[in-house]
């Protein structure tokens, strides 16, 4: 985010602009409070490339929620002068910039930088958002720590990372680092909900599977947004305890998924006789902060670049289209590419579409190739069944009519 603040800044005052910095997001314009603004200057950015996080800090304010709150930050807007916008974030910052622009009614141009390290902003298969790639560099550094020692002490380590609709992350991390396995949405088809037992068993048969393969350890990689695959009714059986929404549901704040599975799968494992280590790893905000990699101060250059660029076109009228306001500021085969705002929005939801991970894709079958895992050979090959059912101190036709489903699709969500 830095690097963008810089490179736009820059780029801002050499066309002779006035740069204004508007700390904690969308929050004080919200409230109608412009005091907080301060300009920017040559000396203040210049450097700030380097640095993680934000100099003007972040929030999660929305400004489109409430009719006054939107009417509120536009009159804060036109109070502070401004001609044109910069936003950097997510999909929900970038929902808020194009409604922002379309409640200003031609008066204000705005640009949206898109930030997630979940990668799951609608750009081509082979853009990724920026931020991404530090954030797996760092993870999969943090990762291959965890299997060296899962090495040395003969134990697992359970980990989730970000990711809450999409699992770029945690497959990047995963394959990057060479971990045992990766667990993310898209390994399971279809829009029906996802087991919590499914997961459990998947967890369970690749220990199974390295116990009989003389190697009693591992790292496991997960994705934070399988909890949102969950039925209501898995939640609410093994987290009594919990918080509940107006409806009676387990909050997803509160599913502290590393811990979860991890107390899960080890009571398993207990239960067939298997005492195993497991240890519960969350990595999130340690990958969010990171100072950033040379490929994200680069790319966030050009897109800081960019995000000028296009805004002088803007205010110049040299737009494509007379009435658009404003865009996504992309960088595509090294070229500036706007996706005006409401072009990539899902019909469905009005909001921005999830880029998943595409399980057909040449990159995925990569990577479930390096996994340990169950597959369909150790079921069909006899020779590899008998010691994989004996860890689970099971005969092997219990085992493959127990865990069988895992690698049968047709079969696959019936338990």
């Amino acid at each position: 985010m830095n690097s963008v603040i810089s490179a736009a800044t820059i780029e801002a005052i050499a066309s002779g602009w006035q740069v204004i910095g508007i700390p904690d997001g969308f929050s004080h314009l919200m409230a109608g409070e412009i005091g907080h603004t301060r300009e920017l200057t040559l000396e203040e950015v210049s450097r700030i490339h380097l640095q993680g996080g934000s100099v003007l800090f972040t929030s999660r304010a929305n400004p489109t929620r409430q009719p006054d709150k939107l009417d509120a930050t536009v009159q804060a807007l036109q109070a502070l002068g401004l001609d044109a916008l910069l936003t950097i974030g997510g999909d929900d910052t970038g929902y808020s910039a194009a409604v922002v622009a379309q409640r200003a009614g031609g008066r204000l141009r705005v640009a949206h930088v898109p930030k997630t390290i979940d990668n799951d902003l609608p750009l081509p298969a082979d853009v990724p958002t920026f931020g991404y790639q530090t954030a797996r560099h760092v993870g999969a550094e943090q990762v291959s720590n965890l299997m060296t020692d899962a090495l040395t002490t003969r134990r697992w380590y359970f980990v989730v990372a970000m990711g809450r609709q999409a699992g770029h992350l945690a497959q990047g991390i995963g394959k990057s680092a060479g971990a045992t396995l990766t667990v993310i949405p898209e390994d399971f088809a279809g829009d029906r909900p996802l087991r919590l037992g499914t997961v459990i068993d998947v967890l369970e048969t690749a220990i199974y599977k390295r116990i009989a393969h003389g190697r009693p350890f591992g790292v496991a990689v997960m994705a934070e947004g399988l909890s949102l695959r969950f039925p209501p009714e898995d939640l609410n059986r093994v987290m009594p305890a919990g918080e509940r929404d107006d409806h009676g549901h387990v909050r997803l704040s509160e599913v502290h998924l590393h811990r979860l599975l991890t107390d899960l799968v080890r009571r398993r494992l207990a239960e067939n006789g298997r005492q195993v280590t497991i240890v519960a790893k969350n990595i999130g905000y340690e990958l969010r902060s990171a100072p950033p990699i040379p490929f994200d101060i680069e790319y966030t250059r050009d897109l800081g670049f960019a995000a000028i660029e296009y805004l002088r076109s803007l205010l110049r009228g040299e737009a494509a289209s007379a009435v658009e306001a404003g865009a996504m500021v992309t960088m595509q085969h090294g070229e500036v590419v706007p996706l005006r705002f409401g072009t990539f929005d899902d019909p469905a939801t009005g909001r921005p579409r999830v880029r998943a991970v595409n399980p057909r894709s040449e990159g995925y079958r990569v990577a479930r190739a390096y996994q340990i895992r169950l597959e369909p050979d150790d079921l069909a090959d006899a020779s590899r069944l008998a010691p994989i059912a004996a860890a689970a101190n099971m005969s092997p036709a219990a085992f493959r009519d127990r865990y069988g489903y895992l690698v049968d699709c047709d079969a696959f969500y019936a338990r």
